[in-house]
């Protein structure tokens, strides 16, 4: 009776598994199945322990045993696909950079509204000294700490301190022009979309967004998040200047709509070949994930990104090098999306629409 129930608990574990796996393939935009995107180096080591530990149990003579431990070896090599990438073992999907042309710098930090450790993340950004810094979750106790503490050469910016925890701040050494606020999604969500001017004197668009979360105290559907991206990687695709697009995402890389996100914009991912690059959550070393992001056109090249150390924020800084290449854009562009994927995004731009 003991071995049967050991097995019985073998499986049921084993099921969790299996359920935790499929649930991102469940097409609604529900927040309770869209937050299974995010965990897939997780459920990856809880599937691969539900596998191993069913050998414990296993009956060679049972052929739902062999049913059974094929399906969590399908479930494994799915869940590890999704983070394959992301490891030293994949090629770069941005190019490394010419060590002899000159370089330009971002550093991005959620700070965490209730963040009371300003001089934290001041002495931070200050050590970088990156040509552009852009703040999330800022209201206007933390823009008078971080202008107070900014370098007299961030001349440029655009600040839109808020009270909702999805405030924006951007300063730059580097000339912004043309630079414009829109709440794509809600009166109360903005997104800075500025062109720059780099020191080659060549202009780049730069898009920052931070879109709510699916998260029953957010946004109960991922409706919201999924349109605004889709609508920016619209923008990016149409762009007659190369594309960088920052910030909190709140969403990982290898969601279904950061896939479609990089399929219709055509941006490329830093982190491709690099690492993850956990920025959230800082509090939990078991619940890490990759949300703040850097997304780029073909015209760029990548000298280093690093995770930031801890500013008291549930966020990392992310703090990245780059080069613009536009001479060898063509060794690393992706290819124009289908109508399919067109109309894929359209979709979730219309579903956003029909529920206004």
């Amino acid at each position: 009776m003991k071995s049967k129930t050991i097995k019985k608990a073998l499986q049921i574990f084993g099921l969790i598994a299996i359920i935790l796996t499929l649930m991102p393939f469940v097409a609604l935009d529900f927040w309770w199945i869209r937050v299974f995107d995010y965990p897939h180096l997780q459920l990856t080591c809880l599937t691969t322990a539900a596998l191993l530990f069913y050998f414990i149990k296993f009956d060679i003579k049972n052929y739902r045993d062999y049913i059974f431990v094929i399906v969590l070896i399908g479930c494994v090599l799915f869940q590890f696909a999704k983070i394959y990438p992301y490891t030293s073992l994949a090629e770069f999907e941005v190019a490394d950079s010419n060590p002899q042309l000159e370089t330009f710098s971002i550093y991005t930090s959620n700070v965490l509204q209730k963040n009371e450790e300003h001089d934290l993340l001041v002495h931070q950004f200050n050590q970088f000294d990156a040509n552009i810094l852009l703040f999330t979750e800022t209201n206007t106790d933390w823009m008078t700490d971080i202008t107070a503490g900014l370098d007299p050469q961030y001349q440029y910016r655009s600040e839109v301190p808020l009270d909702n925890a999805y405030g924006m701040l951007m300063y730059s050494k580097l000339p912004l022009f043309d630079t414009q606020v829109h709440y794509l999604v809600s009166d109360s969500i903005p997104s800075i979309h500025t062109k720059v001017k780099l020191s080659s004197n060549d202009t780049i668009q730069v898009y920052a967004i931070h879109p709510t979360p699916p998260m029953p105290q957010e946004n109960a559907m991922s409706t919201d998040r999924d349109s605004e991206m889709m609508m920016i990687a619209k923008m990016a695709l149409e762009s007659k200047y190369p594309v960088i697009v920052i910030g909190d995402f709140n969403d990982v890389a290898w969601s279904q709509t950061s896939v479609l996100f990089q399929k219709v914009s055509r941006l490329l991912d830093v982190r491709k070949g690099r690492g993850l690059y956990n920025t959230y959550n800082a509090d939990n070393i078991l619940m890490r994930w990759p949300l703040d992001h850097i997304f780029i056109s073909s015209d760029f090249r990548l000298k280093s990104v690093e995770k930031c150390e801890d500013v008291g924020s549930d966020h990392y800084p992310l703090y990245t090098q780059l080069t613009y290449e536009p001479e060898l854009k063509q060794d690393q562009t992706k290819p124009y999306p289908s109508k399919e994927i067109l109309k894929r995004a359209q979709d979730q731009i219309d579903a956003f629409n029909e529920k206004k």
